[in-house]
């Protein structure tokens, strides 16, 4: 390419309201272009470094599956077949805009987030007998997302480029197989992408897929929006929202039991202020929690200085719906107002669940059921019975321990760039997909989907490598592995015949012919983070290296 032939100009200029560093280098480089809140159009470089980020993802998918291109509108029919169109909370639409438009068409499409409902109905065409089985298949596509606040600039946004895998199976086994298939090829993509070393598989929540757990591809960066929990195995982790931890200990074993007490405190209603109220740290109390899990009632202890994580919470009891009691509901189950709710005196039509944070405490503090009331030195077996078992549903947090390995977790950021879920039969039930087994007897499909975010791996190589002077790519993903520049006039015609030959050669380089000074064309070179640029004088010829 002749670098003339570009419309845009690089800026030294900060960006206002831009913090990251990936915003900052693609916005200044001029690889995007920012249309309006977390939407971007890709500029000639950034859509030479995006093509060469999905032409690796794509060599490796052509491995596991076959590509093809699905549409971005859906109609609504398939949404409300899959029980969806009102539980996705990031699902947009689409319609006509005006009357005039309206007057032709009136009809209103979903912008897909994601495409189980368009890829299953499709692959239903074909699949009729275990022979057909099994089958992937994979697209690049544009996705949109009714994010309530992007981050972090092209790490998320409402509109971005997505390649997603899904695999259609006989049966769990050969999904799975498929799955650690699935799992090793993203890991070498990940390698070629530079992003390897760095690139953990996490262990994180189904979400809207799925009620089993997925996995991540997570890549550790200080801006990454997920927390990862890893344990002894480096190579595993957890994000927080599933991680299972033990709360380290705080508690004196050799710590005599002291004289129950009652104490009257006056809206004393949260930790902190129980805290500064008896002059004891956090983890000496006990709060506990008021639920209906499934219109079953339900109170959960933990130590105070801990959260409950719903998602562990909602998996150990086993319920569909979970949620936190109204002020009515808790004055009707205990007797006393909101926030005073304990593990003394509770009624037994509540079911309790303790945390195992609480299992080595003694004399700690916790609420009664009695509003302004508090209790403390409370201890296990003499004021409150001892639980059957101890559970772990609390929100784990920096200092706790692995339990498999019983060794405190690193808790690194991350930044999701892959995803795989285990379908199984979601939505080849809701679609009506099955298939003959050998007997002619009709059989469930299983499935699984496999997602890699190009664009949002265009933002991480830039956050992962770059100085203060710009970015400095992996040759493969650099929008040119050479950048030719004539340092003189008289050097024009020399700089040039170099360019047309590795051209030729096949080499993707450019040469700067534009009008401008010197300095500003090398600290472009720096700047776009190309490897390595060729300067030529009257007489002499030199290389660098970003």
């Amino acid at each position: 390419m002749f670098l003339s032939t570009l419309f845009t100009r690089t800026s030294k200029e900060i960006v206002k309201d831009e913090p990251s560093i990936n915003a900052q280098y693609l916005i200044r480089g001029w690889f995007v272009h920012k249309v309006m809140a977390w939407c971007y159009t890709f500029l000639p470089l950034g859509l030479k470094v995006l093509t060469k980020i999905e032409n690796i993802i794509r060599r490796h998918m052509n491995r596991i599956g076959t590509e093809i291109a699905m549409t971005a509108l859906a109609p609504m029919d398939l949404w409300k077949q899959t029980n969806r169109l009102d539980k996705v909370d990031v699902l947009m639409k689409t319609s006509g805009a005006n009357p005039k438009a309206i007057a032709k068409c009136d009809n209103e499409y979903i912008l897909n987030p994601t495409h189980e409902e368009l890829v299953t109905p499709l692959v239903w065409q074909w699949i009729k007998s275990y022979k057909d089985l099994p089958v992937a298949v994979y697209q690049f596509q544009t996705k949109f997302r009714n994010e309530a606040r992007a981050k972090s600039w092209l790490l998320r946004g409402r509109e971005f480029r997505m390649k997603d895998l899904y695999s259609f199976h006989r049966d769990k086994a050969d999904l799975m197989q498929y799955y650690e298939r699935v799992k090793a090829v993203y890991m070498d993509t990940f390698r070629e992408l530079w992003l390897g070393d760095d690139t953990i598989i996490t262990l994180a929540s189904g979400g809207d897929f799925t009620d089993e757990y997925s996995h991540e591809f997570q890549t550790i960066l200080p801006i990454g929006e997920d927390t990862l929990f890893i344990g002894q195995d480096k190579s595993f982790a957890y994000n927080k929202e599933v991680a299972p931890s033990h709360a380290p200990t705080y508690q004196d074993p050799h710590e005599v039991m002291k004289p129950f007490e009652s104490v009257y405190g006056e809206n004393i209603v949260s930790v902190q202020r129980l805290c500064d109220f008896f002059n004891i740290p956090a983890w000496k109390t006990v709060k506990t929690m008021l639920y209906m899990a499934d219109n079953h009632p339900v109170a959960c202890s933990l130590r105070g200085d801990y959260e409950i994580n719903d998602l562990k919470l909602k998996k150990i009891l086993g319920c569909k719906k979970l949620r936190l009691m109204t002020e009515e509901e808790i004055l009707t189950h205990t007797g006393a107002q909101i926030w005073y709710a304990g593990p003394i005196g509770l009624r037994s039509q509540i079911k309790f669940f303790a945390d195992e944070s609480i299992a080595s405490l003694i004399n700690f503090e916790c609420w009664i059921n009695q509003t302004n009331y508090h209790a403390i030195n409370v201890n296990r077996d003499r004021d409150i019975p001892r639980p059957a078992q101890f559970y772990d549903f609390k929100e784990a947090q920096e200092g706790d321990i692995e339990p498999a390995s019983w060794v405190v977790y690193e808790v690194k950021p991350g930044c999701e760039i892959g995803n795989i879920f285990p379908l199984e039969t979601k939505f080849s039930n809701a679609c009506g997909l099955s298939y003959m087994d050998e007997n002619n007897q009709r059989q469930e499909v299983m499935m699984g989907c496999y997602g890699i975010g190009p664009s949002r791996i265009m933002g991480v190589l830039v956050e992962k490598y770059h100085d203060d002077k710009g970015i400095k790519r992996p040759v493969n993903v650099a929008p040119f592995t050479a950048m030719i520049v004539p340092a003189t006039p008289d050097s024009f015609d020399e700089a040039q015949k170099e360019y047309l030959t590795r051209l030729a050669a096949g080499d993707d380089v450019c040469f700067d012919d534009r009008d401008i000074r010197f300095g500003e064309k090398m600290a472009d070179w720096e700047l776009w983070g190309i490897p390595e640029v060729v300067i030529y004088g009257k007489k002499w010829r030199e290389v660098k290296m970003r």
